[in-house]
């Protein structure tokens, strides 16, 4: 009993924490749900937390990164990270008709209704698609292989990025063989490689006259923000009163579907449900605000399914969230593995059962709104004004790059440093150049150490 109530209070506490800590981040633009969620994540898995406090740290910051996000998307005109990317276009509009406040208002609305939705279908799908999990890590590398094809396709690159698999697997490869040579055995900091590759990208560039010169700007940057205005008493204002009857059933359908097609990338469900359900309403304002409460309802939704569903049916990342934001769930050696030659796994998918991914996922996302939502809809204004005025971009910046460095020496010295750097400035300019995203990266990871193995032994 004493186990079981320091587990829940565990739990309750990196919930909390997570929480809080992507609350704030997700005020800071630009700020990638891949560099931010994963390498704390990472850290989390890594200092010794429980499995509970594990999965409620990671789903509580997911949450509330998704609802914050949506401060710089609405009030600023900025993408908040990379799921924001989808919103900007109606934002953008709500603000020219000088609503930003309510843009701002129904998304994050919509967010708190498809995240109390997703948890319960992802549970209910993962259960339903179990059956069928020792089948597929039987077949594992091979299922690997297909995933990573099917993904890359679905990426913004297509072609080109079905393509650049290729040479971005053998690059792993050859980097594992020559580690090997020297005793060293890395894994996290191909992770932190992948997670980081914008980043590491960005500061080469900078280092090149022309691109620094491509960057330079002669004047500061101006944003626009609009006056605050709010229409409720109280803190804590019910989500269910912000948006109509039409946009709660509109929302709660998308969410219902993207919890069930894990395997598609969140940022195309996201575009995708949106164009479906504007498709539906003629009327110019009700399309705007609906489709944009939709659709950060389904930035939640998607981040939650596609981490819980693979991890509860088959303990392996095969969806783009679980091989990108989600990976240190699934595999965070030496404490969480996925066996190269059989897909045997030993993660979050072996130390808790259904009814605990249910209830902890729940405690989680109830956390998430408890803290996030009634902190965006009073504070906002002056938070995004502070942000925007106050917070240095760079220094974020500076500090992921800080901690990514610190892991990488502790797990491979000098030559852990040295992957993290040759992929993130690959896969950094391969996302950059040909849309060969960071959840194509992850699967080709995967297919590095999964399927590549399984090729050579069934060709020998």
């Amino acid at each position: 009993m004493e186990g079981l109530l320091y587990e829940i209070l565990m739990a309750l506490a990196l919930g909390l924490f997570g929480a809080v800590l992507f609350s704030a981040i997700g005020l800071v633009s630009g700020t990638d749900e891949t560099t931010t969620l994963a390498p704390l994540t990472m850290l989390v898995v890594l200092l010794g937390a429980p499995p509970a406090g594990i999965l409620t740290f990671f789903l509580a910051g997911a949450v509330a990164k998704h609802m914050t996000h949506a401060v710089p998307t609405a009030l600023l005109g900025i993408p908040g990270d990379t799921s924001a990317t989808a919103l900007i276009g109606d934002a953008n509009h709500l603000r020219r008709l000088g609503v930003p406040h309510v843009a701002l208002r129904k998304m994050i609305s919509g967010g708190a209704v498809a995240a109390v939705i997703a948890v319960p279908l992802a549970v209910l799908f993962a259960v339903l698609l179990a059956p069928f999990g020792d089948v597929i890590k039987q077949f594992a590398p091979w299922v690997f292989l297909c995933a990573a094809f099917t993904i890359a396709y679905f990426s913004a690159g297509r072609w080109a990025s079905v393509l650049a698999l290729l040479p971005f697997v053998l690059v792993i490869v050859a980097l594992q063989t020559l580690t090997a040579q020297y005793g060293v055995k890395l894994a996290v900091s191909y992770f932190l490689g992948i997670a980081v590759a914008p980043l590491i990208t960005s500061l080469f560039s900078m280092l090149a006259p022309a691109e620094r010169e491509r960057m330079r700007r002669d004047e500061y940057r101006v944003f626009s923000l609009a006056p605050d205005m709010k229409g409720w008493r109280g803190y804590f204002p019910n989500p269910l009163r912000v948006i109509n009857r039409r946009q709660t059933r509109m929302t709660a359908m998308a969410a219902s579907v993207t919890s069930a097609t894990f395997v598609f990338s969140p940022v195309a469900m996201t575009v995708i449900m949106g164009e479906l359900i504007g498709a539906r309403i003629k009327q110019a304002y009700e399309r705007l605000t609906t489709v944009i409460t939709a659709r950060n309802g389904v930035t939640e939704s998607t981040y939650i399914a596609e981490a819980l569903i693979p991890l509860i049916a088959f303990g392996l990342p095969l969806s783009p969230v679980a091989a990108g934001p989600a990976a240190p769930l699934f595999n965070a050696p030496p404490r969480f593995t996925v066996d190269n030659a059989t897909g045997e796994v030993n993660n979050l998918h072996n130390l808790l059962n259904n009814w605990e991914f249910f209830g902890y996922g729940m405690m989680a996302v109830l956390v998430a709104i408890l803290i996030a939502y009634p902190f965006t809809m009073n504070f906002a204004h002056q938070a995004a004004s502070f942000v925007s005025r106050r917070i240095s971009h760079e220094a974020v910046i500076a500090t992921f790059i800080g901690l990514v460095l610190v892991v990488g020496i502790w797990e491979g010295g000098l030559l852990g440093l040295l992957v993290i750097v040759t992929i993130g400035l690959l896969g950094g300019f391969l996302g950059r150049f040909l849309g060969f995203n960071i959840g194509v990266q992850f699967m080709g990871y995967y297919t590095a150490v999964l399927s590549v193995p399984a090729l050579i032994a069934l060709l020998n």
